[in-house]
């Protein structure tokens, strides 16, 4: 691998006004790359995590001044382009008039008015989603849920770089394509170098509760508040147990040198190591990218290593159209926001139920989502129907309904009581259509009306 030196994109961050903690953090990550670290972790390494505590059961209410010490972080840089999107992912509806976003801001309205705590919302968005996120919430949000100074903060840029010298790539057909985003472990150079750290700490903050935006089981607990306030821990991930469906997620793990919590990531995983990475039995739990911050140690842990956490550095090969796989090779450095857990002695986690992770990563979670399996609160708070005791329907839909627009034609059947679905070729199901137990539905011949 050739190696080469970091001041060219030192000066092309500069220019674009990237601030200093995202330049630092990338100048760490691309010296690892130039010693070609690999990032890996090796099983030898590492035991299972045993013996974590479980969600403690939630309180009637929140303690309106824990709660007024509390930011709710929504990660909302994605634009859900294996959706077929090309909006801010959080824009899409949940209900008619309903997204995750206006649900999200519903929530925290609603927290407001119930407590008369001061909740602070904050969307961590990305170049491409801030205006979209904006000029929705100028429109539907209320008075202090809608301005930029008051709900952003802003993700950064980073360069690509060239995989051929190191060096910048350069695309003048499409500057813009030049840069990638960092991925959510620059939750952390974010909030110090926009100066959002330092005001939350003076307006009083010291937990900040963060989750994706697309994840609508993650909503602020009075439970688990009130208990990592007692706890005293610096850090807390929220994991739940792995199924089959999970075996390609990162999952939580102990160093055996030290004890040390850590989260391993497939890409860190050596390849003779994957069997041991794919055993559910054996590495039980994963991240679900939820996570509770003590603001104030984490502003101790910055200063004390230089405004960089030590993330491990996470390298994808990339070329720099994404659409045009002729063009350059890249490579692209990230880190992940989870990894934090072993840059704080005392770091912990917590084993939450499946219920708090069901984010919405293709349009068969979507269309059950949308479905009557779930209900909406007037808070804004989404779950399961009862009867459904925490389970909720399997769904997999044909290719021709990967992207958004086609669920229109599939129809929204009753999903009550549907244990799982398998949609092939092209179906319609009728209003007051119900879809009970295991249901496959094919209309390759010819197409298929349910009713």
């Amino acid at each position: 691998m050739n190696h080469t030196d970091f001041s060219p994109f030192e000066e092309k961050m500069r220019a674009a006004g990237v601030a200093r903690p995202a330049i630092e953090t990338f100048r760490r990550n691309y010296e690892a790359l130039c010693r070609d670290e690999t990032g890996l972790i090796d099983e030898a390494a590492i035991e299972p995590a045993t013996g974590l505590p479980t969600c403690p059961e939630d309180v009637s209410d929140f303690d309106p001044d824990l709660l007024s010490r509390t930011v709710l972080i929504k990660l909302n840089g994605g634009l859900g382009t294996s959706m077929g999107l090309e909006k801010a992912k959080s824009l899409l509806e949940v209900r008619p008039g309903a997204s995750f976003l206006d649900l999200i801001v519903r929530q925290v309205a609603s927290l407001r008015e119930r407590t008369g705590a001061p909740v602070r919302l904050l969307l961590m968005n990305s170049f491409a989603t801030s205006g979209d996120t904006l000029g929705h919430l100028a429109a539907h949000a209320p008075e202090g849920l809608r301005e930029a100074d008051e709900v952003e903060l802003m993700q950064n840029q980073i360069p690509k770089i060239d995989a051929a010298d190191l060096g910048p790539v350069s695309w003048p057909a499409a500057p813009e394509l030049e840069w990638c985003p960092p991925g959510h472990g620059d939750l952390y150079p974010a909030l110090l170098g926009s100066g959002w750290l330092d005001r939350l700490l003076d307006e009083g903050m010291r937990y900040a509760f963060v989750s994706n935006s697309d994840n609508l089981g993650a909503v602020l607990s009075p439970g688990l508040l009130a208990s990592f306030a007692a706890s005293d821990s610096p850090f807390m991930m929220e994991v739940t147990r792995r199924t089959e469906a999970d075996r390609k997620g990162g999952h939580l793990a102990r160093r055996k040198s030290d004890g040390q919590l850590l989260l391993r990531e497939v890409a860190q995983c050596p390849d003779e190591d994957l069997k041991a990475f794919q055993d559910i039995a054996r590495h039980r739990y994963f991240n679900t990218n939820s996570i509770w911050i003590r603001l104030d140690r984490l502003k101790e842990k910055l200063e004390s290593s230089g405004g960089v956490l030590p993330l491990p550095m996470i390298r994808n090969r990339k070329t720099v159209d994404p659409r045009d796989k002729a063009s350059t090779p890249v490579l692209q450095l990230e880190t992940a926001m989870g990894a934090a857990i072993e840059c704080f002695d005392g770091a912990s986690a917590v084993e939450v139920p499946r219920s708090r992770f069901a984010p919405v990563k293709t349009t068969g979670d979507l269309f059950a989502l949308r479905s009557d399996a779930y209900r909406v609160g007037d808070d804004g708070c989404v779950g399961l129907i009862p009867e459904r005791e925490g389970v909720p329907p399997v769904i997999q839909l044909d290719d021709r309904y990967k992207f958004v627009d086609a669920l229109e034609g599939l129809g929204r059947p009753s999903l009550a009581r549907c244990e799982a679905l398998t949609v092939l070729g092209d179906v319609r199901f009728e209003e007051g259509a119900k879809v009970e137990g295991r249901v496959t539905v094919d209309g390759r011949e010819d197409r298929v009306v349910v009713s």
